[in-house]
């Protein structure tokens, strides 16, 4: 009882090439106007410590790591709307872009991660990281149900019962 223990914490973690500089992928994953060309409305005040705000509140957090062009992380907290106060555990999210010739590797991480939640959580970052590729390639992005669809399918989710 005394004694400490390890307790191994489930994360979903994806690596990405993608077609662009680290500085405009940088811009894309931090830039409140390029936020919005592929997950949508978002604030970032640009420091540790700093407020995170996407979604219309329904996604909130603090900056805990930032490294201009090279790494960003932040707590994530889910909020329903009207909530002050989360109804789930906080969780951390980082991204990490390094410059691969002329592309840049992320890679991100999200954690804890609960069992139930698993399937729906690796759906949905791959379907925005589906939409940040196709912004930062200059492609058009299309709409969000168009690509949950195709990866709710990859991971056996049913869009029509997401957990909340």
């Amino acid at each position: 009882m005394n004694k400490g223990h390890v307790v191994e914490e489930a994360a979903v973690v994806f690596e990405r090439i993608l077609p662009a500089s680290p500085e405009k992928c940088w811009a894309f994953l931090t830039e409140p106007q390029r936020l919005t060309e592929w997950y949508g409305e978002g604030a970032i005040e640009p420091h540790e410590g700093g407020k995170v705000n996407f979604m219309n509140g329904h996604i909130r957090g603090v900056v805990t790591g930032w490294r201009p062009g090279k790494f960003f992380a932040h707590t994530w907290n889910v909020f329903a709307p009207g909530e002050t106060v989360s109804a789930w555990p906080v969780s951390y999210l980082e991204f990490a872009l390094a410059a691969e010739g002329e592309n840049t590797k992320l890679a991100l991480t999200h954690r804890p991660i609960f069992k139930a939640v698993q399937p729906q959580t690796m759906m949905g970052w791959h379907t925005f990281l589906d939409m940040l590729d196709a912004g930062v390639s200059g492609a058009a992005v299309g709409p969000r149900d168009t690509y949950m669809q195709r990866n709710a399918a990859t991971y056996g989710v049913d869009l029509n019962n997401l957990k909340r």
